[in-house]
């Protein structure tokens, strides 16, 4: 992934408070919210968790998750794949740690349950659209006149390294 890649994908989700991230559970999938924990992307995400937490034993089990991020105000969204780790370490908690985590770990960081799940992305796509009026109406006319859907935004797969 090029560097300027990195920054398009941080520009559009870095405003979204939660993102949905999808597990295998058993064979059935599951997505539940989660706020990233980061200041960039460089081809990884980090979302806190508990240790004891059943979304950590189905990561284990099948490491190949999903995370997809929607801002539809903005018309931007990424979906991203990977593979997920459990991240016990206490540098890396200390480094990610922001005081509002308390909210969901009232303990704090030095809770033995608190924990990290690095998501290792392995691809992305995204889209974005303008979001005017005068965009949608130009999108609703043409199609309205020629049959066809406009094509008045981005959309890229980008492979990770």
């Amino acid at each position: 992934m090029q560097d300027d890649q990195a920054r398009k994908i941080w520009e559009m989700i870095s405003s979204t408070k939660f993102a949905m991230l999808t597990t295998d559970d058993d064979g059935a999938l599951r997505s539940r919210p989660m706020a990233a924990s980061q200041d960039g992307f460089d081809g990884t995400l980090w979302f806190f968790t508990r240790a004891s937490a059943h979304k950590v034993a189905e990561v284990s089990s099948e490491q190949q998750v999903n995370v997809s991020y929607a801002d539809p105000d903005k018309q931007n969204y990424v979906s991203m794949s990977g593979a997920a780790t459990l991240v016990r370490d206490q540098a890396s908690i200390d480094a990610h740690w922001s005081e509002i985590l308390r909210t969901w770990f009232p303990k704090g960081k030095q809770d033995p349950d608190v924990a990290l799940l690095r998501i290792d992305v392995s691809q992305a796509e995204y889209w974005d659209a303008p979001n005017s009026k005068m965009v949608h109406a130009y999108g609703y006319v043409k199609a309205r006149l020629t049959g066809e859907a406009p094509h008045p935004g981005g959309n890229e797969k980008i492979k990770v390294d």
